[in-house]
């Protein structure tokens, strides 16, 4: 098969549960959301465009799927550090989240 990878690549990802503690829309966007996700051992800004799907109030509290050590990137004036995991659902976002209350940082493997 194409494109499998071994345990060492998979292993090079940081990928933790986040929990969203502020979201806001971004101004002069219709799917971008400027997230503070604390992932355990700090708080990170992400950029996702997940707007058009959720609105910011129904974040608050949710935990997330987040890949940690992705290069930093600036999206429309904002940086974002990190990304939040969802699966695509006929060209619409779904969060990928935890079916049990798991502490922020709490490591995916």
């Amino acid at each position: 098969m194409q494109g499998l990878i071994d345990i060492r690549e998979f292993e090079k990802l940081d990928i933790r549960v986040g929990k969203i503690i502020k979201a806001e829309k971004i101004p002069r966007t219709t799917k971008l959301l400027r997230l503070e996700v604390d992932v355990g051992n700090e708080i990170r800004q992400l950029v996702a465009g997940i707007a058009e799907e959720y609105s910011p109030e129904e974040l608050i509290g949710k935990l997330i799927v987040v890949l940690v050590n992705l290069k930093p990137k600036v999206i429309r004036g904002v940086a974002s550090q990190g990304m939040l995991l969802a699966a695509d659902v006929n060209g619409k976002p779904v969060l990928l989240t935890t079916d049990k209350p798991v502490p922020p940082g709490s490591k995916v493997r």
